[in-house]
């Protein structure tokens, strides 16, 4: 089966066409990273939910996907061609690439505390018990150490993290007035 690399666009690319006409941005990550920061206008659609929502999308405007890093906008951008979109394109390393690019960011009211900082703790403290509990109460405690250990290696290895998934739907990380398909540009 051939992978086809979906279609990207720089952010410098991306900052000029924002600047001559009307694009669509969609950003793919989970509300609370949206919080944090993001680019301003675009509009809030977590990846798990772009299926039930694509209907809301104007398929007669340029698609912009985006997301941290690039992979889950990627997905994303596949799933809207599959239905039907055509003029749909990922931000090339995401909003980590468009903030080392010197482009603005906006950001929640409320201070909200950085999800994957939240997963490093929760990570750590998961090693650090099971390595305690293998030491005082018995040794195969240890491995819970190797499934947070594991867990690490296979999220790092495929850009899929349930940590975070499961830590993004936290109560403290619910967003107060921010709805997953927020009112924005696309419709």
């Amino acid at each position: 089966m051939k992978t086809t690399t979906p279609p990207t666009i720089s952010p410098d690319e991306l900052k000029s066409k924002l600047a001559q006409g009307d694009y669509c941005l969609i950003d793919v990550r989970e509300p609370v990273e949206y919080a944090e920061e993001h680019v301003v206008g675009a509009r809030l659609m977590p990846l798990g939910q772009i299926g039930q929502h694509v209907h809301e999308i104007a398929r007669d405007q340029p698609l912009v996907i985006m997301c941290r890093s690039g992979k889950r906008g990627g997905q994303a951008v596949a799933k809207l061609q599959a239905k039907g979109f055509t003029n749909v394109q990922n931000l090339e390393g995401g909003i980590l690439a468009w903030k080392a690019a010197g482009q603005p960011v906006g950001r929640a009211e409320k201070k909200v505390f950085p999800l994957m900082q939240q997963v490093q703790i929760i990570i750590g403290l998961g090693v650090l018990t099971g390595v305690i509990l293998s030491r005082t109460v018995h040794p195969n405690f240890v491995f819970l150490s190797a499934f947070f250990g594991a867990g690490l290696v296979f999220a790092g290895s495929t850009g899929w993290c349930g940590m975070a998934i499961l830590m993004s739907r936290m109560p403290w990380n619910r967003v107060a007035g921010q709805s997953s398909c927020s009112p924005g540009s696309c419709s």
